[in-house]
């Protein structure tokens, strides 16, 4: 008799080759076009977060306040992105 730890173990080994051959033969194909939408969701959604650091009114800000120090860590990313070396004060990231 087969035991349930070592049959459910096999089925998880299972279960992730499926997975990964499901990626291989539907995502990867547009994988590249997928990361770039998500990166212009993020710019745009980090923008409207910003509009207010940025000097323009934010018609948003009372939701989108809480949110900026979770925007922090990827603020150094973002602005080398958009094609500034620098951004804000100094100390304020580089």
């Amino acid at each position: 008799m087969v035991n349930a730890r070592s049959l459910w173990a096999h089925i998880v080994v299972a279960w992730r080759r499926i997975d990964a051959f499901h990626d291989e033969l539907f995502v990867a194909p547009w994988r590249q076009a997928l990361e770039r939408e998500a990166r212009r969701q993020d710019d745009t959604f980090r923008a409207l977060v910003m509009l207010d650091a940025l000097g323009v009114e934010n018609p948003v800000a009372y939701e989108t306040l809480e949110l900026i120090p979770y925007l922090v860590g990827d603020l150094h990313d973002w602005h080398q992105r958009m094609g500034q070396d620098t951004f804000g004060d100094p100390g304020m990231c580089c």
